[in-house]
């Protein structure tokens, strides 16, 4: 990729929800500092004097500033807000597709999606997939990937999902974590022009096992695999305590802290961000951000719907698509 990147493509996500309404807020408050279109069906949004409608991507470039480009996908019915339609879950199912397609012929830079209610494709499409990030590794081709939460002060990956916490121990393995390291520290390089990132690594047990005093995990297996790694040229610090890991000064020596499992990761960087999180997919063959939070049925419609997650998803998205086409910088 050379030059300016292609616009964003943004999928509408699930029509009942938050999202339409939050597109249309995103792209009065960018004020055309991201180019980025929405797919979807125009019937859908809460507001349609506010949009621009586009045959093509390349289109988005050049739309009126606040408002908002839509490549329309038309659905089988319009929607109520708060009250979602199975008939149109096989239209959300073919909007992602349609997005990455978009990417993948390099007529979009980024996909940004609008969160989807699982069971209302499930129910509605036959959605044979445990969720958003899973359907994308499928239309990427790969088999593994990772989630990383992100926002201006931290990046964080749990190892270990949505799993129960007395799983953990047993799903938390010397393979998982070291491919973990491996995809993190390859799309920081691809995606933020990191030349070698810097990885902290929190322990599993509080105190990082305190020699085994509490617990035998990173002496029995995660310092060798540490160990390992860094002699391979991976700059990485760790296992380390979690509790000591995630104040300021702690911050400023790595650029990604590698969780043991979901709350550990999860927990800090919503205390420090909880409206500007933004979950981002590492190991696709193309960029995906999204914002932080769900449909949220119970407020859609109102107006009042918070957009500072979905404008920092686009906002990195903007800044992935640019390092990467820049190559590492440091």
């Amino acid at each position: 990729m050379t030059g300016v990147p292609a616009p964003i493509a943004l999928t509408c996500g699930e029509p009942a929800g938050v999202g339409p309404e939050l597109a249309l807020k995103a792209a009065a408050n960018l004020e055309g500092r991201v180019p980025f279109f929405w797919i979807g069906d125009p019937r859908h949004l809460p507001r349609t004097t506010d949009i621009f409608e586009i045959d093509d991507p390349a289109e988005a470039m050049h739309v009126p500033t606040g408002r908002l480009a839509v490549l329309r996908h038309d659905f089988a019915r319009p929607t109520q807000a708060g009250t979602p339609d199975h008939a149109n879950a096989q239209g959300v199912v073919d909007v992602i597709g349609r997005a990455v397609s978009l990417v993948r012929s390099g007529k979009a830079s980024a996909v940004c999606t609008a969160p989807i209610n699982k069971k209302v494709l499930q129910d509605g499409a036959g959605f044979a997939y445990p969720g958003h990030t899973e359907f994308l590794a499928h239309l990427g081709g790969v088999d593994r990937v990772v989630m990383m939460l992100a926002c201006p002060q931290l990046r964080v990956v749990p190892t270990t999902i949505h799993i129960a916490l007395k799983d953990v121990p047993e799903a938390f393995t010397p393979d998982l974590l070291d491919a973990t390291i491996r995809i993190t520290a390859a799309d920081l390089k691809r995606f933020w022009g990191i030349s070698n990132p810097r990885i902290a690594i929190a322990g599993l047990n509080p105190h990082a096992g305190e020699g085994g005093a509490m617990g035998h995990e990173e002496g029995d297996w995660m310092i060798p695999l540490i160990a390992s790694l860094k002699a391979e040229g991976y700059a990485l610090k760790g296992p380390m305590p979690p509790d000591t890991m995630f104040h300021a000064k702690a911050r400023d020596g790595y650029d990604v802290a590698i969780c043991a499992y979901h709350d550990q990761a999860l927990i800090p960087i919503k205390t420090i961000d909880f409206a500007g999180g933004v979950n981002v997919t590492l190991g696709l063959p193309f960029i995906r951000t999204s914002p932080d939070h769900g449909t949220a049925f119970d407020i859609a419609g109102t107006g009042v719907a918070d957009p500072t997650s979905l404008i920092a998803a686009l906002d990195m998205a903007w800044h992935m698509a640019h390092a990467s086409a820049k190559g590492p910088t440091k």
